[in-house]
């Protein structure tokens, strides 16, 4: 007589769908990535982009990120991800990365900032500049987060 054993259960979370998305480690840091690069890009406009090709760079990395973060947000709010592993693979590669493109991103305004100190308007534009770079390092260390906890689930 064979016993009936049940079913053996996924080892793996399902994926957060919804509100969910929210209370949900690693997930949950989307919201706080978008936050936190828009301000990057908001700061970084205030100052008229002193610096066309260091600040360039960070405004296309902020932008970009930001509009790709959404759309990864939309599509976790409203479960387009079906439950599937790749879905995890996905997240984990473009926020790793996000990550090494907003570290670049911030060493660059880190530079503009300082060249920023002494410039035209320079109390103005390096308190943004200062600002933008705080931002910026806080949103890639909130990339890096998001890409390494995805492996600690």
């Amino acid at each position: 007589m064979a016993s009936a054993c049940p079913p053996a259960a996924s080892t793996q979370p399902a994926l957060p769908s919804g509100p969910a998305v929210f209370k949900t480690i690693p997930y949950a840091f989307i919201l706080p990535e978008i936050l936190c690069g828009t301000w990057v890009w908001i700061l970084v406009a205030a100052t008229s982009v002193s610096f066309p090709l260091l600040q360039g760079w960070v405004m296309y990395v902020s932008l970009t990120s930001c509009l790709i973060s959404l759309l990864l947000l939309i599509s976790y709010l409203f479960g387009f991800h079906k439950n599937s592993e790749n879905w995890k693979v996905l997240d984990s590669l473009y926020h790793g990365a996000t990550a090494i493109l907003y570290m670049s991103a911030a060493v660059l305004q880190a530079n503009a900032t300082i060249r920023s100190e002494f410039g035209p308007n320079s109390p103005l534009y390096y308190q943004l500049n200062s600002a933008a770079s705080f931002f910026a390092f806080i949103t890639s260390f909130l990339y890096i987060l998001h890409a390494f906890s995805i492996y600690y689930q």
